[in-house]
């Protein structure tokens, strides 16, 4: 049997009946009508205000009981937790619901009232969570003494919670023997740990994040990838190889020989055809991915060279581009521009610093942190390792979310007042 709230959305049902629905007045369980009434609000012009109304009065016992479920549908929960539709007895319910993303909460947390700062303050998720504590500590209604208490948890947790993976050395380029058959055995335990996922991919093709032009626009620009085009200079061939004019006269056998012989010098000394442009070695090895499938890729990204790693860290794939990271021959310097790159998923940035090799990198660090694309919460627990130069640049980045450059400008300062009464 069909719900009534499918029903709604399909249009299968009278005016009369919405209108009902508007008013809270359906016989269907309260999560239910809860959940028509939001559709309602959110995407019915005629009745969306009366369903706004009819939210905002609903009956608080079976409200806190939607608030607290995991399993109430992301409509309604950011419904509930939008700062216009926000009821105070929801609150403490909405904070500790694991399904409410912490991206709400953070944003909550730097701009909601002295009420919902109070709530925050008493809510065990956000007391667990560095992300939330340094943004309520950003709060214009937090006091001084709970800012800088907040602040102080939030580097705590942060320092006791980043989580790192020991690296075994990395292989110079062109390892052979013991370093293949690692590689192939690195490679056999990445598919096996992800093979539900691999099955879920199927056969999806190479889809590079930003599009095709952007990436050979980006490549022909790049310094790094280009490649050595000089020619070698070459000699002339030795004069005294050429025929003698007497042997051509008195033999011509002897001048065919000699002739056929110069040639095959010259030959020899023509010159050698040039290198790949930095622009054909990217088109070749665009090629050379373009025809491989998921696992393909992943292998490669493996164990392939420069180029091919600077071209599969944009694979739409998850997988296919988080294999990179997992090359032994990628070097520090490609990890800094992947830090920087805003074409690349979410997912690698968020996989950058588990590394303890690159986490222990400064520069990869800083990137991470100005980079606008980096997940909040990852460079909100990375700043306290900016030094001060970095944080005041970060303070006047307009590319980066206004949380982190107040909380840049803030460190900033502190570190600075600390500095001066040091002296």
């Amino acid at each position: 049997m069909r719900r009534m709230i499918d029903m709604i959305r399909s249009s299968a049902v009278s005016a009369t009946v919405v209108q009902a629905a508007a008013r809270g007045a359906l016989a269907v369980p309260a999560a239910e009508m809860m959940e028509i009434l939001v559709y309602l609000a959110n995407h019915n012009k005629i009745f969306g205000q009366q369903a706004r109304m009819t939210l905002a009065g609903w009956e608080e016992k079976s409200s806190v009981a939607v608030a607290a479920n995991p399993q109430t549908p992301t409509e309604v929960l950011d419904y509930l937790v939008a700062p216009e539709n926000l009821r105070p007895p929801l609150l403490p319910a909405l904070l500790e619901n694991t399904a409410v993303p912490e991206s709400k909460l953070v944003e909550m947390a730097e701009k909601g009232s002295r009420e919902i700062v109070d709530a925050m303050r008493r809510s065990s998720r956000v007391q667990q969570s560095p992300v939330i504590l340094q943004a309520l500590s950003l709060n214009p209604n937090s006091t001084d003494r709970e800012a800088k208490q907040e602040q102080e948890k939030a580097e705590v947790i942060a320092a006791i919670e980043s989580p790192v993976q020991e690296d075994s050395p990395s292989s110079p380029e062109g390892s052979e023997g013991s370093g293949a058959a690692e590689n192939d055995a690195a490679i056999a335990a990445f598919m096996a740990e992800h093979s539900n996922e691999l099955t879920l991919e199927g056969e999806k093709p190479f889809q590079a994040i930003g599009g095709f032009y952007e990436l050979e626009l980006n490549s022909a620009h790049d310094p790094a990838a280009e490649v050595a085009t000089a020619e070698v200079p070459v000699a002339e061939a030795p004069s005294d190889l050429e025929p003698a004019p007497e042997a051509a006269s008195t033999s011509p056998v002897a001048a065919t020989t000699a002739t056929t012989g110069a040639a095959a010098v010259r030959k020899a000394h023509v010159p050698p055809k040039k290198a790949k442009s930095a622009e054909e070695a990217r088109g070749s090895a665009l090629q050379k991915i373009s025809k491989l499938d998921v696992k393909g890729r992943i292998q490669l990204a493996m164990k392939g060279n420069k180029e091919e790693r600077s071209i599969l860290i944009r694979d739409g794939t998850k997988l296919v581009a988080l294999a990179v990271l997992e090359n032994g021959k990628i070097s520090d310097g490609e990890v800094e521009k992947f830090a920087s790159q805003k074409n690349v998923l979410e997912a690698v940035l968020r996989q950058i610093p588990m590394k303890r090799r690159f986490a222990k990198n400064y520069n990869v660090v800083r990137n991470l942190v100005a980079n606008p694309r980096t997940p909040l919460d990852l460079s909100l627990g990375l700043m306290k390792n900016i030094l001060a130069q970095d944080l005041k640049n970060l303070a006047s980045n307009k590319e980066v979310p206004d949380t982190i450059r107040k909380l840049a400008l803030k460190m900033f300062k502190a570190k600075t007042d600390t500095t001066n009464r040091s002296h």
